[in-house]
Formats: structure tokens, sequence, C-alpha cells
């Protein structure tokens, strides 16, 4: 099993619904932000990896077909090279609008302080773990290396844009689907050759579903 689709779209552009839909459509396991709870081990390789060490991609991915979402949109090049029949998928989003979407769910971590406390309360409360567990990946993948520390509305719009335009300029274009999720499954299918299943499109992590 290796991976045959890379998720480049930044996190609240579709990217949770985009993980259902791949795994609908045969690429599962599909590893999103939501995995590294299950896998507490992969917490050091992605900060390895934003520390610029090498990563054994074939092991962080072991039984898995497809990755999106951070903390894999942030490595798509190296993942690309090291995949490269992969196809890759950019989800894209309005910037304003994604901006409100971000600074009301994933640019919320808790300050480091308090995530001492957490982490002393999560040995007694298992509902934190998950928290616990995702967050050195988020602060340091995330805020630091994606974002550099500035998660301001200029600078994240500004990271936002210079990603997708990377992106768009990087990728070849017969690997690369440029996607909004609303568009639903027909494009998505098209691009990966399989047949459009007689499904809904999984419209998944609404600001809602993000805070509950």
């Amino acid at each position: 099993m290796t991976i045959r689709v890379i998720g480049a779209g930044i996190g609240r552009t579709g990217t949770q619904s985009l993980k259902f839909a791949l795994e609908r459509l045969g690429f599962d396991k599909c590893y999103h932000m939501d995995e590294i709870p299950k896998n507490p081990s992969h917490v050091p390789l992605w900060i390895d990896a934003a520390n610029g060490k090498t990563v054994d991609w074939d092991a962080l991915f072991d039984g898995y077909q497809s990755a999106v979402d951070l903390p894999p949109f942030a490595f798509y090049p190296e993942l690309m090279a090291h995949y490269p029949e992969a196809k890759v998928i950019l989800t894209l989003r309005e910037p304003e609008e994604w901006y409100k979407s971000a600074s009301q769910t994933i640019f919320r971590l808790p300050p480091r302080p308090l995530m001492i406390v957490l982490r002393l309360v999560s040995l007694f409360n298992s509902k934190l773990k998950p928290l616990v567990t995702i967050e050195p990946v988020a602060r340091k993948v995330g805020y630091e290396y994606v974002f550099k520390n500035d998660v301001s509305r200029e600078n994240a719009i500004n990271v936002f844009n210079q990603h997708n335009d990377k992106v768009r300029q990087t990728v070849p274009p017969e690997r690369l689907l440029v996607y909004d999720v609303q568009q639903g499954w027909e494009p998505l299918c098209n691009f990966l050759n399989v047949p459009v299943p007689n499904l809904p499109f999984p419209h998944k992590n609404t600001r809602e579903d993000f805070a509950s």
C-alpha cells in the first residue's frame, strides 16, 4: 500500500470532507489531523519534518492510501517527490471566508501555560487526550512552520494565497486538481478515474462540528 492522493489544501478548505470522500472512493485509509490522537508515536515524526529532518514517510503512512489537511499539506513537495505516482488535490476557499473560519477554529490553540495544566488534567480526563496529543503538531507545523508564528489576518491570508499559488506553479498540471468541495463528486471522480458514487457528498467539520 502506498500514498496515491496528496491533499495540498490548507485546513478549513474542506479537507475533512475530502478525507471522507476519498475513503468512500476507495483511497482509504486517508491520513488527516484526526489520525494523530490514534497514533501518538507520529507526533515526534511530524516535528522532525518541520525541523528539516529526514522522515520515513512509508513507515508514517503505513496502511494509508491518501493524506490531507495539516500536517500533510505542509509537506506536499516532499510527499510528491517520495510518491511520484500520487495525484495532488488543492482544495480552495475564498480567502476572507477561509480566515474567518480558521480564526474561529484551528487558530484557537490554548496558550502554552494552559496546555501544561491541560496535560496534567488529561491524565484523569480522557476527553482531553485528543487535544493534548494534537497540540504539539498543530503548534510546531501549523503556527511555526507554516504561519511563522503570525496568524493575524494580513499574514495568514498572505500565507494562504502564497501557498495556493506555489502549489499551482510547482505541481505538474496532469497531477493537479484545483478543487472546491462544493463542486461535489464529479470533478473529483473524473480526476481520479473512478465512478461517481450514488451517495451524497460528505460535507463535514463545520465550525459548529469543530467546536463540539
